[in-house]
């Protein structure tokens, strides 16, 4: 029987948690060694994740020469194809930076959809401050993290076109109230996945502790949403909120990409902990073919 993620996390009968790994993120090598950077070596570590227990990949594409990200099409498409080769999961692609889109920001986006490569997008329903508590003594510290409602109608246009979950990143609790208002305006949208975003080493949104969670759980109660909600972040050891997380019917995430700067622990290895940590709250994992079948939900508007 297929079912859509809402329909998950209405049910503790029938739910599975999903479990999301994102690989590399923006950081590049200086800041986080561990994380795979050429494409052979993102599919690789996509496909051993998928091995170890995750059901969902995110990653971001890099040049093999230079190590610096390029979001590019066919790359995407070689590091896509590669790991569903081999391995039956979600991969799915990150939106460049408004200020380094040379085009329409969700272009490529919409050319993997086309080709049916991607099931999720990323789509962030917000603006936020980028900050590091240790670069604050820096003259300009940090950057604004800049998402334009235009450019959000943009990519919920495209996910509801091709029938692409949006994967929203929730940095502040407003960004919960923009995206649901947003993704009521498009019928047959399947429904977001609402990610909490928490960081101790970055200064937005939340800390992760559980009056955080219970914080955004009576904002979702507020707004009568019953669309999934994962746990995830920047620059954050998630792994000791997933009990809590599953005990709630949320969904998490790790990887590299979220963990803390020079993070000793591989992608392979955080999944495997989060697994047991699932395991031991009395989780189930989702399988990959409820995920993959994803059903669109009518929204009205």
């Amino acid at each position: 029987m297929t079912l859509c993620l809402k329909q998950l996390a209405r049910s503790s009968a029938k739910r599975g948690t999903v479990l999301e790994v994102a690989l590399n993120g923006p950081w590049g090598p200086p800041n986080q060694p561990k994380a795979p950077y050429r494409a052979q070596d993102i599919v690789d570590e996509g496909i051993r994740c998928a091995s170890a227990g995750a059901n969902v990949i995110h990653v971001h594409p890099y040049d093999d020469g230079t190590l610096t990200q390029n979001d590019d099409l066919e790359t995407y498409v070689r590091i896509i194809e590669g790991i569903r080769e081999r391995v039956d999961v979600i991969v799915y692609p990150t939106a460049p930076f408004m200020r380094a889109a040379s085009g329409p920001r969700y272009a490529v986006t919409e050319a993997l959809a086309k080709r049916g490569l991607i099931e999720w997008a990323t789509i962030d329903p917000g603006s936020t401050n980028v900050v590091r508590k240790a670069d604050l003594s820096q003259t300009e510290p940090g950057f604004v993290y800049e998402n334009k409602a235009a450019t959000l109608r943009e990519g919920l246009e495209v996910c509801a076109i091709y029938g692409v979950r949006p994967a929203y990143a929730i940095y502040e609790p407003g960004f919960m109230r923009l995206g649901q208002a947003m993704a009521s305006r498009f019928a047959s949208l399947p429904a977001p996945l609402y990610r909490l975003m928490f960081s101790t080493e970055f200064l937005f949104g939340l800390p992760p502790c559980a009056s955080a969670m219970d914080s955004y759980e009576a904002l979702a109660a507020q707004l009568d949403l019953d669309d999934p909600i994962m746990i995830g972040g920047l620059g954050v050891d998630i792994l000791p909120l997933v009990a809590n997380a599953v005990a709630r019917g949320w969904h998490v995430r790790v990887g590299l990409e979220d963990a803390p700067f020079g993070c000793e622990m591989s992608n392979v290895a955080l999944v495997e902990a989060a697994v047991s940590l699932i395991d031991r709250a009395g989780g189930t994992m989702a399988a990959a073919g409820q995920l993959l079948a994803v059903a669109s939900t009518e929204a009205p508007g």
